[in-house]
């Protein structure tokens, strides 16, 4: 290494910590094989909001209920930082329960109420002593009907006619009750659980994953800066997005992950005159390909602190800027060199939490830019206001424009993300796009969306539908302090640093309670530390801020990773003590019984796993399979402590039922990016 550059790195070495590579890794999660069968679209069920009467009444029947939020009506074209599409999301070759059940009253209120034109509202209930499900149309249908020929006189005689219409099911244990004015509640056939989870042991967890109707969806997230190493504030979109990706990719979507690095602008013109300058040997040094990301960070740290002192490098750099647009070769070796240091760096912490990704940064559009402005002025979709090319997005008195050209004839932001947008429509053929962003840019990606709108860009795909965009916005990470997570000085707080801490607690961990090898040690602390992480971050909402603490993540007790994995690492050993190594293969001759209370309510909770995916999906939020997956370990104790498995004259039975616990808390370790653990 040239001895200048040497002493370029060892004056900003204060800014620099020595971080050893880490190479424990979480394999990408294989693409799961599609269900067979006929898609049928259905609809999410209404969300109404009850009157203070209504929830009294509720109440009272111990009996209200979560829906999944409504299908926005077809002609919805534009929302706050959403652009909505028409109709459901999700259509399924093995509907969820929920979706069966609402076929079945979707039929019936068509029977009873032909010209009522409302979709059936179906939901689980709170209380399963009333029953599992809940069907709440009656009283908004005779709120509709009232003061009409042949009205019925109250709800409860709406909730009648709608039970009287009902088409029979296999699936309903007895005939459904009603409860208050007119909530009409079911029972699920005991048998017909078994028997639904015997046919998931049989076909596989992907029998029951739920179809989407759009299949081409593009996906960006994480999206660091080159130059810079990750920080805690990558770590939301990081793992938020990833999740995003398997629960579509599980859907059976194909999922094209998009990491939008920003590895154009300014910024690279003082860290390439900084290193021009470095050394005698100047951009041709070959010492340059040596440097790691830790060091880049550093030097740009210095570049930016001598930018803004001297203003003769000021001009220097800007002139860097200048031969790097226009494609000077020796600039342009320098910047590939800086954007494959910084990749190299990001890689190791996408292997480390298993993530996959396909970069494609700001200057992968850079080229469009003038195409895309020329063409949006000659359609008079943009407009010259103050010097700057323009789109006004909303009435010009209402708020600022999305400005497409700057008055310098730079291109900024916007520009890049609206050139972005028309090639992952038209070139990549999206029908879906996901951006995973910080709730701060809501402002921006609602004027991109409603831009991209404006300029044609958004056009009906070959199956009718419009295309769907959503911006999906995440809360901060705090410290213990409750103010955002930052080191003594001030400075973001490195990933890597995180996630070093968090595996050497595991280590500490694991090693208490078993002897291991090291190899198996390093492994083991990595997968736990990992998840650790992921899911303390990924339980939350993602709307809202949440502490990092890193002694809560760890803890064995309460809805942490820790205490998950040893779930399943709980049922693993169930199976090693029945010395049956492939319990799975016993569904194929034996039925699973559900007759003890415990027994029932974990088969329930374990055939609603599509729901809690469907919820994901359609309202894009990972904490609904955190809580579902919570919840499933908390039934599995329940059953665990009253059902005796290993020796019980229900042994095959109840084994099964423990191995369905485990394969769909495999599949939700899958969906958050966590390695299930066998042994702790």
């Amino acid at each position: 290494m040239s001895q200048h550059i040497q002493e370029a790195i060892d004056l900003i070495g204060t800014l620099l910590s020595s971080q050893s590579a880490d190479t424990a890794s979480s394999q990408p999660s294989k693409a799961q094989p599609k269900a067979s069968g006929t898609h049928q679209d259905t609809m999410a069920a209404s969300k109404a909001a009850a009157k203070p009467k209504e929830k009294q009444l509720r109440q009272k029947a111990a009996a209200a209920p979560t829906t999944m939020k409504a299908a926005p009506p077809k002609d919805t074209v534009l929302l706050p930082a959403r652009l909505q599409a028409d109709g459901a999301e999700l259509a399924q070759s093995v509907p969820s329960l929920r979706a069966e059940l609402t076929e079945v009253f979707r039929q019936a209120l068509e029977t009873a109420y032909p010209s009522a034109n409302i979709e059936p509202v179906v939901a689980q209930t709170n209380e399963p002593k009333f029953g599992d499900y809940q069907c709440n149309n009656a009283m908004a249908l005779f709120g509709q009907l009232k003061g009409k020929p042949d009205a019925p006189k109250n709800p409860r005689a709406v909730a009648e006619a709608i039970v009287a219409a009902l088409p029979s099911a296999e699936y309903l244990a007895d005939p459904p009750t009603l409860a208050g004015p007119g909530f009409i509640n079911t029972k699920i056939s005991s048998r017909w659980l078994g028997t639904r989870i015997q046919n998931m042991l049989r076909n596989g967890i992907c029998s029951w994953a739920p179809r989407l109707n759009r299949t081409r969806v593009v996906i960006d997230f994480s999206s660091p800066n080159v130059a810079k190493e990750m920080h805690v504030g990558h770590l939301r979109s990081t793992i938020i997005g990833d999740t995003l990706a398997r629960t579509l990719e599980f859907c059976g979507a194909d999922v094209l992950r998009l990491n939008h690095v920003g590895d154009w602008g300014t910024q690279f013109g003082m860290l390439i005159q900084f290193l021009a300058e470095a050394g005698p040997g100047g951009l041709t040094d070959p010492a340059i390909a040596d440097l790691e990301l830790p060091q880049l960070q550093g030097m740009y740290k210095a570049s930016k602190k001598r930018f803004d002192e001297d203003a003769e490098f000021k001009e220097r750099a800007r002139k860097a800027v200048t031969m790097l647009q226009r494609g000077d070769a020796e600039v342009i070796t320098a910047w590939e060199r800086i954007c494959e240091a910084s990749r190299k760096g990001y890689q190791a912490v996408y292997a480390r939490l298993g993530v996959r990704l396909k970069e494609r940064g700001e200057s992968f559009y850079n080229p469009m830019l003038p195409g895309l402005v020329q063409m949006l002025m000659e359609q008079g979709v943009a407009e010259e206001s103050e010097g700057a090319k323009v789109i006004f997005v909303k009435d010009k008195e209402k708020g600022p424009p999305l400005i497409v050209q700057k008055s310098d004839g730079g291109f900024g932001y916007a520009t890049t993300d609206m050139a972005a947008i028309r090639h992952r429509l038209q070139d990549e053929k999206g029908e879906w796009l996901i951006y995973v962003t910080d709730m701060g840019q809501a402002p921006h990606f609602e004027a991109i969306f409603a831009g991209a709108q404006k300029a044609g860009f958004i056009k009906p795909l070959p199956s009718g539908r419009m295309p769907r965009l959503d911006h999906i916005g995440f809360g901060v990470v705090l410290g213990e302090d409750g103010k955002r997570i930052a080191t003594r000085s001030g400075e973001s707080v490195r990933l890597v640093e995180l996630l070093d801490e968090a595996k050497l607690k595991c280590k500490g961990t694991i090693s208490e309670r078993r002897q291991i090898s090291e190899e198996e040690l390093d492994k083991s602390s990595g997968i736990m530390g990992y998840a650790a992480v992921k899911y303390a971050d990924l339980k939350n909402n993602r709307t809202t801020n949440y502490k990092f603490m890193l002694d809560d993540m760890l803890s064995l007790q309460g809805n942490t990773a820790v205490y998950l994995l040893y779930a399943h690492a709980r049922i693993a050993a169930i199976g090693r003590k029945a010395g049956i190594e492939n319990i799975a293969s016993l569904a194929d001759d034996h039925s699973i019984e559900v007759d003890h209370e415990k027994e029932r309510a974990l088969a329930m909770h374990v055939v609603r796993f599509p729901e809690a995916v469907e919820a994901a999906v359609e309202e894009l939020m990972p904490n609904r399979i955190t809580d579902y997956l919570y919840d499933l370990s908390e039934k599995f104790n329940g059953f665990y402590t009253e059902c005796h498995v290993v020796g019980d004259k229900q042994q095959t039975s109840r084994l099964l039922l423990c191995e369905a616990t485990a394969v769909v808390m495999r599949q939700c370790f899958d969906l958050l990016g966590m390695t299930p653990m066998y042994q702790i």
